[in-house]
């Protein structure tokens, strides 16, 4: 009797610990990242810009790689719209805009149309950025967002701006669209697809990809248990690495199916298979 007391208790603990986990993260298809209502009417070029520069050091995550520490250029650190046009007259780059505002806005969709030199994917010999585009998942920036954080750039180095203030936020396209958040992100199929799509490899040494901003995660599983590697994607901030800073963000778009796909996966990472 007592050892069928002790079983029930364990199985009720399981379901209770299992429980707590489906609400720490949803269970169907992830919803968009919540965007704060922006009261465009109210918004003046001084307050849209700082919009912009609360979105870069914040949701947009864009210090996480540009800073001091060499992941990627430090954009704080030149004027962003006299460099945009230098590198829009350069041989290698592969897109199709004429002005800076272009140029910052196509580097933060489609990063790849111009590598700057050193800091492209290794393997890659500059051709590919490891940067993910902001307007898909894990940042999901709007266009309208993605707007303030060039009005930020081009302001700070004394540039005039030349986007525009937003008339109306969510208003349908000529296609009927609306373009005040992104359509819900397609569910991971494999584990390298999430660690893709929530852009780990950004800020950690991992498929290949080297980078020193976060703790390597070619040998975790030989550091961490299953469920220590769990706690560190749903409560990044719980357990900070040490020599690490605490910049690893939340993820409320990553469902449990793919968040058990990535912790297995890393889980079973080691010295010998890196």
């Amino acid at each position: 009797m007592i050892v069928l007391t002790k079983i029930l208790a364990f199985s009720v603990a399981l379901i209770l610990i299992f429980a707590g986990v489906t609400y720490v993260l949803p269970q169907m298809k992830g919803e968009a990242p919540e965007e704060k209502e922006v009261d465009v009417g109210a918004l003046t070029m001084d307050s849209f810009t700082a919009m912009g520069e609360e979105l870069y050091g914040g949701k947009g995550t864009c210090t996480l790689c540009h800073n001091k520490l060499g992941r990627a250029p430090d954009l704080l650190a030149f004027d962003v719209a006299k460099v945009a046009l230098e590198r829009i007259a350069d041989s290698r780059y592969q897109g199709e805009v004429k002005d800076a505002e272009g140029y910052l806005r196509e580097s933060m969709v489609r990063p790849s149309m111009y590598v700057v030199e050193g800091f492209g994917k290794k393997g890659s010999n500059d051709t590919e950025s490891p940067m993910p585009a902001i307007d898909k998942p894990p940042i999901q920036l709007s266009d309208v967002e993605i707007s303030a954080v060039i009005a930020y750039l081009q302001n700070k180095d004394g540039n005039p701006v030349t986007v525009a203030l937003p008339v109306k936020a969510g208003a349908p396209t000529a296609q009927g669209k609306d373009e005040r958040r992104p359509a819900n992100p397609v569910l991971a199929k494999s584990p390298q697809d999430a660690i893709v799509k929530f852009g780990c490899a950004a800020c950690h040494s991992i498929l290949e990809t080297e980078s020193p901003i976060g703790p390597n995660l070619n040998d975790v599983g030989e550091r961490l248990s299953i469920g220590q590697i769990r706690q560190s994607i749903i409560a990044p901030k719980a357990v900070i690495a040490e020599g690490y800073p605490p910049i690893m963000p939340d993820f409320p778009a990553m469902t449990i199916t793919e968040l058990e796909m990535i912790v297995r996966f890393l889980a079973a990472q080691t010295d010998t298979q890196s």
